[in-house]
């Protein structure tokens, strides 16, 4: 059992009197606990020390000198601890002790486990870790998936109170991507050892996938942004960080090394803000320490606990889908321009386009085919604000330019899957960019080498409509000029 070195503390130095063993528990963990009725309350915000003076002294009586047993050598072992210095003792000195009272045949772990992480049980579907009785819980709101770390009462009872108690706790550090294109998936948190690149915690981020697709048979991934926040009430902040301004953190991005272009992270530096929203493009700035290490990428992080607690990261700026409206009703009112609509997308959204121009030429140029590149999104608000002079400058180009063309321009054509995050899909898992006419579908599982393989049909309404509409449209309009804005991720200046 994983818990078995932490239990430990709670049964050990109950046996030496009761209320005791939740003041050890606590100066692990930080978390204020209630004690027993008979035991003295312990409370790391009692003092800037981790025991006052006037607390020491009460604490040390209740441990034996001489080791009559294994619970009182344990406390024995913990009074050494008390009386070598008034600063708290490291994790590793605590566990030792600890360590030795387990019996062999009770547990399988070690010392080094109980200063692993506050929670030693693994994270079941990336959820956050908490400690000893914490569990986590996954929900989903409008089809966007989110973390909540939740805690489950525990009960301790001693001998001379039955009377269960209760211990609540928070997480230290909250990931999150509910909000417009967030992608990514909280993993697990551990602290550091002090000598590990001089961070005070690591944080492991997982990538989601976007949904299966067919055509490619894959799913494809790289695409992040997320939020993550330091909570300066959680047990951890209170105990073992307690009184620190800050907090370093160390991301980990787990699975960038099999995303679908790993080898564009080589040079990649990691955009982030700390502003209260993610979608101040002006605010964004790049993370100068992103490493690949091994299969992860890593950058570090500093956290104010009493002033930019929270921090978003982006594999690129994104570009929201209240910006695209906005966007899209400046042109509406903006002289020599229309809006329309191609028509909705799988979850709805509709598919805006703008004319602009009156030139004899048809010029259609699409936009955000693969929603995670959101520069590409950037450059149709500058094409835009520069064919209708949106930013109140004309220009002869611009002029010259609506005279020859007739210029009908997707700002984004693919809503759904950039609101939901994703790299190269739609909502329903389709490359749109694969999609504009048929093609020979993949040979099924165990077919012959020379089998004739079927028909793939593309586009169609079910699987592609964004590719559908465009082209009955393209259809009507002609076409004698087509651009598909795309953002290279091998090219630095892009990503």
């Amino acid at each position: 059992m994983r818990l078995a070195a932490m239990n430990i503390v709670a049964i050990s130095l109950s046996s030496v009197r009761p209320g005791v063993a939740f003041a050890s528990r606590n100066a692990r963990f930080g978390a204020r606990s209630p004690t027993t009725s008979r035991g003295a309350r312990f409370s790391s915000r009692s003092s800037s020390k981790w025991l006052s003076s006037s607390s020491r002294p009460a604490l040390l009586a209740t441990l034996p000198t001489r080791p009559a047993s294994s619970s009182s050598s344990l406390g024995a072992s913990l009074r050494d601890l008390l009386e070598q210095s008034s600063d708290p003792p490291s994790p590793a000195a605590v566990a030792a002790p600890l360590a030795a009272q387990i019996p062999a045949e009770d547990v399988s772990t070690t010392a080094s486990d109980v200063e692993e992480d506050v929670a030693e049980e693994e994270p079941k579907g990336g959820m956050m870790k908490g400690p000893p009785g914490a569990t986590s819980v996954s929900s989903e709101v409008d089809g966007d998936s989110t973390s909540t770390s939740t805690s489950t009462p525990t009960s301790t009872s001693t001998e001379a109170d039955p009377t269960p108690t209760k211990s609540y706790t928070e997480p230290m550090i909250s990931i999150s991507d509910a909000y417009d294109s967030g992608n990514g998936e909280f993993v697990s948190l551990r602290f550091a050892d002090g000598e590990d690149d001089y961070c005070d915690v690591h944080v492991h981020v997982k990538i989601k996938p976007d949904p299966f697709t067919q055509l490619e048979n894959k799913q494809h991934f790289q695409y992040f942004s997320f939020r993550s926040t330091l909570n300066p009430d959680s047990p951890a902040m209170r105990g073992l960080f307690h009184g620190k301004k800050s907090i370093k953190v160390k991301y980990v991005l787990d699975n960038a090394g099999y995303a679908s272009y790993a080898a564009a992270f080589q040079g990649y530096s990691t955009f982030f803000t700390t502003r209260a929203t993610p979608f101040d493009p002006d605010s964004w700035r790049r993370k100068d320490d992103t490493s690949v290490v091994g299969k992860s990428l890593t950058w570090t992080h500093t956290h104010e606990v009493d002033g930019d607690a929270s921090a978003y990261f982006a594999y690129f700026p994104p570009y929201s889908q209240d910006r695209h409206l906005d966007l899209i009703s400046k042109c509406a009112m903006a002289e020599g321009a229309t809006v329309k609509s191609l028509g909705p997308t799988i979850e709805g959204r509709e598919i805006d386009y703008v004319t602009v121009g009156n030139g004899p030429n048809n010029c259609w140029i699409i936009h955000r085919q693969h929603p995670g590149e959101s520069m590409a999104e950037f450059y149709a608000e500058g094409l835009l604000t520069r064919l209708l002079g949106l930013d109140d400058k004309w220009d002869k180009v611009a002029e010259r330019a609506r005279e020859l063309y007739t210029f009908r321009i997707v700002p984004n054509i693919n809503p759904d899957g950039s609101c939901n995050g994703y790299l190269r899909t739609n909502a329903d898992g389709q490359n749109l960019n694969r999609e504009w006419c048929p093609s020979p579908a993949p040979l099924a599982e165990g077919s012959e080498d020379d089998a004739e393989p079927e028909t793939y049909e593309a586009p169609t309404m079910e699987r592609s409509p964004e590719v559908y509409h465009l082209l009955r449209r393209m259809d009507e309009t002609g076409c004698d000029a087509f651009l598909d804005i795309h953002g290279d991720e091998a090219l630095p200046f892009n990503f």
